[in-house]
C-alpha cells in the first residue's frame, strides 16, 4: 500500500497579509465603512478585490486604521487584508501565451490590478500595496493617527478650487487664542465631552499634539495627532476651538470640558468637508504584535 508523501512545510496553508495605503476624496462617499445601499470607500475597494479574485472565494475584507465619516477625506488611510495561497498565486501567475516573462512581485500585482479596476472611480487612489507580517494590524498596531482640518475665515483667501476640502467660516477667527485652547487639551484625558457616545466604547484617548496655524493664503489649519480618535472627536475639538476663536468660549474652559464626561452644547461639531486623515504611524515589525495587544486593552485614566 502506497502512502501519500509527507507534507513539506507548514501543516496548513498560510495567508499573506497585504497593507494598502489609500487616498480618497470623501465628498461623494457615505464614509469608510460598508453600508448596504450606500457608496462607501470600503465597499468600493472590497468590490475591486472581489473582481480581481472573482474565482477565489471567500473574497478579502478590509481592516482599516480609521473609519472616516461621510464627507471626510484621506491622504494616508491604511488598511490590510489577507490572501490565501491560491488567491496570491492567481495574481502573480504568468498567463499562457505571454512569453517567458518572470512573475511580478505580489504587492506590485495587487496594486496594478486593483488600481486598474478602480480607474473608473478617480476619487479613490491606491497609493501603494506592501506585503507585511501577519502581526501587522492596520487598526490595532497603529501608534498614532494624524488629521488636518482647514477653515477659511474672513482673513483668508477663499479659493473655489479648495471648497470641497475647506470649511468656510463667515466671521474672523483669532488663531492665537485657538492655538492656546488646543494646547490645553493635549494629553491623556476622558474626551467624552467631545465624542459621540457608542455603547461599550471607551472615550479615553491620548491627544499627542494639537495646534493651529495659518498657511500662506491665510487658511487656518489645525493639526491633531492621537493614539486614536473616538467618533466625531476631531470635528468636536475643532468646533470648540472655533468657539474660542470667535470669543464665545474661554480658552481655559477647554481643559475642563472633558471633566464633565458628557456631550456639551458650548460649541458646534464642525462639518466633515474640512477634515482629512493625513497619516498613520506604526512601530517596527518586531513590535507590531506587542502594540496590537496594548491597544486592545481597555484604557483607563491613572488614579491620582
Amino acid at each position: 500500500m502506497n502512502l501519500p508523501a509527507p507534507r513539506i512545510g507548514p501543516p496548513w496553508p498560510t495567508t499573506t497579509r497585504i497593507r494598502l495605503d489609500i487616498a480618497y476624496d470623501g465628498t461623494d462617499f457615505a464614509g469608510w465603512a460598508r453600508q448596504p445601499g450606500f457608496r462607501t470607500v470600503q465597499g468600493q475597494v472590497e468590490e475591486g478585490l472581489a473582481t480581481i479574485l472573482r474565482k477565489y472565494v471567500p473574497h478579502p475584507t478590509l481592516i482599516v486604521a480609521g473609519r472616516t465619516d461621510a464627507g471626510v477625506h484621506a491622504r494616508g488611510q491604511v488598511a490590510h487584508f489577507d490572501l490565501t495561497p491560491e488567491q496570491a498565486d492567481s495574481l502573480v501567475r504568468v498567463k499562457r501565451g505571454t512569453g517567458d516573462r518572470p512573475p511580478i512581485p505580489l504587492a506590485v500585482a495587487v496594486q496594478r490590478r486593483l488600481s486598474g479596476v478602480l480607474v473608473t472611480q478617480p476619487d479613490i487612489v491606491v497609493r501603494s500595496a506592501i506585503v507585511v507580517p501577519t502581526s501587522f494590524d492596520a487598526r490595532f498596531s497603529a501608534l498614532w493617527r494624524r488629521y488636518e482640518y482647514r477653515i477659511s475665515d474672513l482673513h483668508a483667501l477663499r479659493d473655489p478650487q479648495q471648497r470641497l476640502r475647506t470649511t468656510w467660516h463667515p466671521g474672523k477667527l483669532d488663531v492665537d487664542l485657538m492655538d492656546a485652547g488646543a494646547a490645553n487639551v493635549v494629553g491623556l484625558h476622558d474626551f467624552a465631552a467631545y465624542c459621540k457616545p457608542r455603547p461599550g466604547a471607551t472615550t479615553i484617548r491620548t491627544l499627542q499634539d494639537f495646534r493651529w496655524r495659518r498657511d500662506e493664503e491665510g487658511v487656518l489649519i489645525a493639526t491633531l495627532t492621537a493614539d486614536a480618535f473616538c467618533h466625531s472627536m476631531v470635528r468636536a475639538l475643532v468646533g470648540a476651538c472655533v468657539a474660542v476663536g470667535e470669543g464665545k468660549l474661554d480658552a481655559a474652559r477647554l481643559v475642563n470640558l472633558h471633566i464633565d464626561r458628557s456631550r456639551v452644547v458650548e460649541f458646534k461639531v464642525m462639518p466633515p468637508e474640512g477634515l482629512t486623515l493625513v497619516d498613520v504611524g506604526y512601530p517596527e515589525d518586531a513590535e507590531l504584535a506587542i502594540r496590537a495587544v496594548e491597544t486592545r486593552n481597555r484604557r483607563a485614566l491613572p488614579v491620582l
